[in-house]
């Protein structure tokens, strides 16, 4: 199993702080992060937290002492005692999957601390390359949606390619624009989220005008019903599944075998949980890509940095954090995104 070779790594901490950040985004709304910065034996760790939750950032910061961390480990001991600790204090988030960002914040810190107290990296722990990561950009369309978007990024650099949130009101013109690009890699349709900013309710018309008009793109979390089950008859290798995919258990409890799974790692909330997930997906062919959250930190340096190792030339959507600005300038990194000339811990620097 792959996480036995991070289970032993050695792990003191000694102290630790927590970082906010804040930025607008590309998508219209405003993102908190906040960063755990764990210190030990004169090296630092980091991790982000990426909850969907300003309050949350909020009280994470005002209290008194939130993380009971200091000691001396075996990476797979600290991940127990995290296991132990309520990161909310007594709290429910808005939505559960919150409680898993949380503590991947803190296992990645602890990870990445692990790694450098080691003087190594993920790579040479893993025994894998760190390998070239393509990657996708990720937009939603203008309000309402012509795709002009779209064109103006391909204007900018004609070999990007897209990673899209169709929504009931795209029509016929504007699938028939987009498509003609060539360069729609994966059209995710929010199906499994409820409760958030971003739902998309199940659309029959929306899904076989997608499926129709992208027949070589990636299809992503869709609501199946007994009316838009059908659109997907035939096309199941098609289909690649986010917000549900949190461990061995939820790939299994999908409606069938999947060929494609987005893997965000804090999603997972522990090492071992993404780690043998990663196994099981390679013990049953699934191919895999990475995914994002808006992190304004060590997060998005993170995501690289498994999507390296584990699926480099997949249609990730990891673009660089400043493809998520409101208003990109200047010379922007292009796909695919080099490794590092020397990494260390966890990171992507």
């Amino acid at each position: 199993m792959t996480y036995d070779a991070v289970a032993d790594l050695e792990l003191r901490i000694d102290d630790y702080d927590l970082e906010r950040y804040e930025r607008d985004t590309s998508s219209g709304f405003t993102r908190t992060t906040t960063v755990v910065v764990l210190h030990g034996d004169g090296e630092t760790g980091r991790g982000e937290d990426v909850t969907y939750e300003t309050d949350a950032h909020d009280a994470f910061h005002a209290e008194a002492d939130p993380l009971d961390v200091a000691g001396e480990y075996a990476f797979d001991e600290f991940s127990a005692h995290v296991d132990d600790l309520d990161l909310f204090f007594g709290t429910e988030p808005d939505q559960d999957v919150f409680r898993n960002y949380r503590r991947w914040a803190v296992e990645s810190a602890a990870l990445d601390l692990a790694l450098r107290q080691a003087d190594a990296n993920l790579a040479e722990r893993l025994d894998r390359t760190y390998d070239p990561v393509r990657f996708v950009v990720s937009t939603r369309l203008e309000d309402p949606p012509t795709g002009d978007r779209v064109l103006a990024w391909l204007d900018r650099n004609p070999d990007l390619e897209f990673k899209l949130d169709p929504t009931s009101d795209w029509t016929d013109a504007v699938v028939d624009r987009l498509a003609a690009t060539g360069a729609v890699r994966t059209l995710d349709l929010k199906g499994q989220y409820h409760g958030t900013t971003v739902d998309q309710p199940a659309d029959p018309d929306l899904y076989e005008r997608v499926v129709d008009g992208f027949p070589d793109a990636l299809v992503e979390d869709p609501a199946l019903t007994d009316e838009t089950r059908p659109v997907f008859d035939g096309e199941e290798a098609r289909v690649t599944w986010d917000y549900p995919i949190r461990s061995v258990e939820t790939v299994e409890d999908l409606p069938w075998e999947p060929e494609w799974l987005n893997i965000k790692p804090s999603r997972f909330g522990s090492v071992e949980a993404l780690l043998d997930t990663l196994d099981y997906c390679r013990g049953h062919d699934i191919d895999c890509f990475g995914g994002g959250q808006f992190e304004l930190d060590v997060g998005r340096e993170h995501l690289h940095a498994f999507a390296s190792l584990f699926y480099p030339d997949s249609p990730n959507d990891v673009a660089p954090r400043a493809y998520n600005d409101p208003d990109p300038s200047g010379d922007l990194p292009e796909s695919p995104l080099a490794p590092p000339p020397d990494p260390r811990g966890l990171g992507w620097d």
